[in-house]
């Protein structure tokens, strides 16, 4: 699958990251994690610490997927709103989601943190604006739970929004404690914690057969070598497609930039992330180094040449929309790229679990928090291989 094209900003950020052996012999472990990405790396991460013996493959170098697109917006609410959750699933479970999401913005933190490589997480509240004054009810909608479930978060009247960011929108839901972070380091800084911890970890190993049993899986790559694991992890993002096609998920194209150091953001408002209502969406933050990245313009197309040949007119696109918020700032696409992106029907991630495949999960941590859903579903996998069950794996299960 071509996950992507462009010039990516994030490995210029981290020129000297590890580099890890291919596999090059027959191995044996308890849990086998197929996909050293985020998902991947997430899942080490939980692992490591419970005495298994654990192994990560990928067929890239670690983070060279869909990662290095990873615009990495960190957040507790999603495309699909609140209200829309609760319409689909309950309040009980869609207010346990949310409070799950912010427990794993909480771990992604301490996980920052903790681990050697720094990955320049920062703390950021949110605006998330009105595009269409028929949107402001729907924002309503969504600050009622928010405020009755203990999420911190206010509503921001136009004339409040011109005053803290000069520009104008009909009403705005802002929330505080989201986060960014630089998801390429945060993914070398989970995967090197992994490995110094006795982790297995190998790059250009291309998994290309199986042989799947009641009581072990054996998976086979394409030089000749075999993993033979209780456990198989398949977190290899919206690539876990191609071992086993999944009716709930969604692909799409998505476009991005990132622009030249700013030298002054004192109109944007503490440096908020910045997204909007309307459907596809328009989105925007800052970097540690000044630049702004701006997202969006999805569209409906699975195909990679069709999305590759508007890179250039989405590039021009998305400078203009952030042009029309902060047109005082002198911006322009210094890396810009068209990546695929995968989202799922009904607004969940998932965990897959089917009968074909025994002792196999797939992690799919699809949708616009995908570094968030992640964490939440990675730390529930550590509890189902090590204990045999998690309270919170239904919301997810499929």
């Amino acid at each position: 699958m071509k996950l992507q094209s462009g010039n990516y900003y994030w490995p210029t950020t981290f020129p000297e990251a590890p580099a890890y052996p291919s596999l090059d012999e027959n191995i044996s472990c308890d849990v086998l994690i197929i996909g050293a990405g985020s998902s991947g790396a997430q899942c080490a991460h939980y692992l490591k610490d419970t005495g298994l013996k654990v192994a990560v493959v990928d067929k890239r170098r670690v983070g060279e997927g869909s990662t290095t697109t990873n615009t990495a917006l960190i957040q507790y609410l999603g495309d699909k709103m609140l209200f829309e959750l609760v319409n689909s699933f309950g309040e009980d479970m869609a207010i346990r989601h949310l409070k799950l999401c912010e427990e794993a913005i909480n771990d992604i933190e301490g996980a920052a943190n903790d681990l050697d490589i720094a990955s320049d997480f920062k703390r950021r509240d949110s605006l998330y604006y009105a595009s269409y004054p028929e949107d402001i009810e729907k924002l309503e909608k969504e600050y009622a739970y928010l405020q009755k479930h203990g999420f911190q978060a206010v509503l921001l009247s136009e004339q409040e929004i011109k005053e803290k960011y000069g520009f104008g929108k009909y009403k705005a839901l802002y929330t505080y404690n989201d986060a960014e972070l630089n998801p390429f380091k945060f993914n070398h800084a989970l995967i090197d914690g992994a490995a110094k911890k006795g982790v297995a970890i190998y790059e250009n190993t291309r998994i290309n057969g199986k042989k799947l049993e009641n009581n072990q899986a054996v998976l086979y790559t394409d030089k000749g070598h075999s993993i033979t694991a209780k456990h198989v992890i398949f977190a290899a993002g919206y690539e876990n497609l191609e071992f086993r096609n999944e009716k709930n998920s969604v692909l799409a194209s998505s476009y991005a930039v990132v622009t030249n150091p700013v030298d002054d953001f004192s109109s944007w408002h503490k440096r908020t992330l910045i997204w909007e209502t309307a459907r596809p969406y328009i989105y925007m933050r800052t970097t540690l180094d000044n630049r702004i990245i701006i997202g969006g313009f999805d569209e409906n197309t699975a195909n990679a040449d069709k999305r590759d040949s508007k890179i250039i007119s989405r590039k021009e696109k998305l400078i203009k929309e952030c042009k029309k918020l902060f047109p005082e700032l002198d911006i322009h696409a210094e890396y810009y790229l068209g990546a695929f992106y995968g989202g799922t029907h009904d607004g969940l991630p998932l965990i897959g679990e089917y009968e074909e495949f025994p002792n196999c999960y797939f992690l799919m941590a699809y949708g616009d928090n995908g570094l968030v859903y992640s964490m939440a579903l990675a730390k529930i996998l550590r509890d189902v291989i090590t204990k045999g069950s998690h309270p919170d794996l239904s919301i997810y299960q499929r």
